[in-house]
């Protein structure tokens, strides 16, 4: 499958640096897209996505909704989808939840372990990767933002 893509690049020391980069591109998000998230265990991805929910006006805590698969949260400039599919048994689990409605809504979504679900994401949406690389810290992350669109 062949996509297109545009792409930056921001390098973090702390966890605060890693929640501004997640907070800028929640002001910057619009309504109807999809973020996917992926990145190892402890890698920041709760951080950047509280970050995230910041930049969509959340004020409430915001958690990764691991046992739950989705939260809902309205009380931002835009609802905010956050879902966290890595324990997600079969995509058949996104159906359940009813995702197309938050995947093609007036909201916007944030999925974690997106990986996992590749096959019912939508044609065009924005890759976020993070990754550690202990040789520059223990607190650095590599955040990468990539546009995705797949003919």
């Amino acid at each position: 499958m062949a996509d297109t893509e545009q792409s930056r690049v921001w390098e973090t020391y702390s966890p605060e640096e890693t929640f501004s980069i997640g907070q800028q591109l929640g002001q910057e998000a619009a309504a109807g897209q999809v973020y996917t998230l992926i990145g190892d265990l402890g890698v920041g991805k709760t951080v950047f996505t509280q970050g995230f929910a910041a930049g969509l006006g959340i004020a409430g805590p915001v958690n990764s909704p691991t046992f739950t698969i989705m939260q809902v949260y309205e009380e931002g400039r835009l609802p905010f989808y956050h879902f966290d599919v890595y324990r997600i048994g079969d995509v058949e689990e996104m159906e359940e939840i009813g995702y197309e409605d938050c995947f093609y809504g007036d909201g916007v979504c944030l999925v974690e372990w997106a990986n996992l679900i590749e096959e019912i994401l939508p044609r065009r949406y924005v890759r976020i990767t993070i990754k550690k690389d202990l040789e520059k810290g223990f607190d650095y992350r590599k955040i990468e933002k990539k546009e995705v669109n797949c003919p």
